[in-house]
């Protein structure tokens, strides 16, 4: 269950004999432009002085220090080892008998629910409709179910559903418990916009990642959101110190940073925006690619012709490239590939790589 996630860059490394670092890691979706360099240099400072005392054992600091910045109850908020924590965690905590998986999305809400002997279904966006989902007919299925997972914006696809469509699909349904994953949304253009963070509805529960849009993988940060009858129940499964001294001195100062924050954030969504248009116009004139849309910082792509995507993924792994083969995504085929953005130049060389060979 710990395998078909992006990021496998050590493992790479060893099969072409470099370093690490001299691989582009397009497989995992964090922030091109991160981290923050005044938050390294903040940690840099309190490294020695934080690893040599335990943290705060439950991170209430950091649980009060959050929901200041995003005016919620602080009892309405919890924090632990990165959201895909939470994600193992929901389906005990909630007594979950039986889900539903909109998707195709991240193999973590089924492999949960595999781990807890949880039955679940899962329900496909179609490719005709650029995997926008169809709420209407996800909604007809939910029934059978008590509790929902849902990735916005999703993961591969890059599709985003507006907050108002799924506050009506999660009013409408009161009996089901919602899991609204979150943790892309920052990169959305007004993506603070459309969360369900402060929607108040108490079969709601949102996932929050500092992880992909801080760039700070490392330290797994998550938080869970929600009713506080709904965050009781996730937290007698939470572990004592399960966020690490540092990963809590970073949450400390990105939330007592707002303006640096939001100015990063900020710049972060214009250069992606930029960068989507310009890595799908660079392969325009390859017959056998096709991009979705996409409001996050990754491409899905779909390969056609002699092209698979185990063919595309060893093409760009001899380059040193390392992108991720979505043939293990429920509701894909060995025809699907995700691009997570990089800087302008990677993003250029890349796609000029790819064009030249797929042509030829």
């Amino acid at each position: 269950m710990i395998q078909g996630h992006g990021g496998n860059i050590f493992e790479t490394a060893e099969r072409l004999r470099c370093a690490p670092s001299e691989i582009v890691d397009m497989s995992s979706n964090v922030n091109p432009l991160g981290p923050m360099p005044e938050l390294v240099e903040h940690l840099r400072k309190i490294l020695p002085e934080t690893i040599s005392v335990l943290p705060r054992v439950d991170s209430a600091d950091i649980v009060g220090l959050f929901a200041r910045r995003y005016n919620l109850d602080p009892f309405c908020a919890l924090a632990s080892n990165g959201s895909t924590q939470f994600i193992y965690d929901i389906p005990r905590a909630f007594e979950t008998k039986k889900a539903i998986i909109l998707g195709p999305t991240y193999a973590d809400y089924a492999d949960a629910c595999r781990m807890q002997g949880v039955s679940f279904d899962e329900f496909f966006a179609e490719e005709d409709d650029g995997f926008a989902p169809d709420l209407s007919r996800f909604g007809d299925r939910l029934s059978s179910a008590d509790t929902a997972f849902i990735c916005n914006p999703n993961n591969p696809t890059g599709a985003l559903i507006p907050a108002r469509q799924l506050r009506d699909l999660c009013s409408a349904h009161p009996r089901v418990r919602f899991v609204v994953d979150e943790s892309y949304l920052p990169f959305a253009p007004e993506g603070d916009r459309q969360s369900m963070a402060g929607c108040g509805l108490g079969n709601v529960v949102v996932l929050n990642s500092m992880s992909k849009i801080y760039r700070l993988p490392g330290l797994r940060i998550g938080f869970l959101i929600g009713q506080p009858e709904m965050i009781q129940k996730a937290v007698r499964y939470r572990q004592p110190w399960c966020v690490n001294g540092l990963a809590q001195e970073a949450v400390s100062y990105l939330m007592t940073h707002p303006q640096n924050t939001d100015a990063f954030v900020a710049k972060t969504r214009v250069f992606l925006a930029a960068e989507r248009m310009n890595f799908v116009q660079a392969l325009h004139e390859v017959p056998d690619i096709r991009f979705y849309n996409s409001s996050t910082s990754f491409l899905l792509a779909k390969l056609s012709g002699r092209f698979t995507a185990q063919k595309v993924w060893d093409f760009l792994c001899r380059q040193r490239i390392l992108i991720r083969d979505c043939t293990n995504f429920g509701g894909l085929t060995d025809r699907f590939v995700r691009f997570s953005l990089k800087t302008h130049d990677i993003n250029t060389i890349v796609t000029q790589k790819l064009a030249l060979w797929m042509k030829s």
